[in-house]
């Protein structure tokens, strides 16, 4: 009789976690949405760089010299250090800036200022940081125009790795 239970009890406790793994689409359940919709979002803020682009959280967002207009070039441990800023349910608007949307080759949207891909450096702790300044050369702050901005970081602490 105990062995039964037992085997019962387990079938019990497999059943709620097949359940919990299920599919969640309840209003306000699914945290990709809300992110990629804040994410989407574009607005110009001032920085030791000048005014530039942030993404809806105030992150600064960047340009790759290794992308080309509409191709994002950035995989794998690349987009650890630098996450593509994901495009939400629609293209933002920003006056003077052409903001567009890409596919990824995993088939995410991303979003694209002036045809190229733009992303969010990890290394940035807080809103306003700038410290993908420049990294390696090839990674750039993009400038309220939507063109991005070549100013070497000073040393203030706020340099590229």
């Amino acid at each position: 009789m105990k062995r039964v239970a037992g085997v019962v009890g387990a079938i019990v406790l497999g059943l709620g976690a097949l359940t919990a793994c299920g599919d969640d689409t309840g209003a306000g359940s699914n945290p990709s949405t809300s992110t990629s919709q804040s994410a989407a979002q574009l607005k110009t803020a001032d920085s030791g760089l000048g005014k530039i682009l942030v993404d809806g959280n105030g992150r600064t967002v960047y340009v790759f010299d290794k992308d080309t207009a509409g191709k994002s070039n950035c995989e794998g441990e690349c987009l650890a250090k630098w996450p593509a800023v994901a495009a939400g349910d629609s293209t933002p608007k920003l006056d003077g800036v052409e903001v567009t949307t890409i596919t990824r080759s995993d088939g995410s949207k991303q979003l694209a200022v002036g045809g190229l891909p733009i992303y969010l450096f990890a290394g940035d702790a807080k809103a306003g940081d700038t410290k993908g300044q420049a990294v390696g050369g090839i990674w750039w702050v993009v400038g309220p125009d939507g063109k991005k901005i070549t100013t070497q970081p000073s040393n203030d602490g706020n340099a590229g790795y």
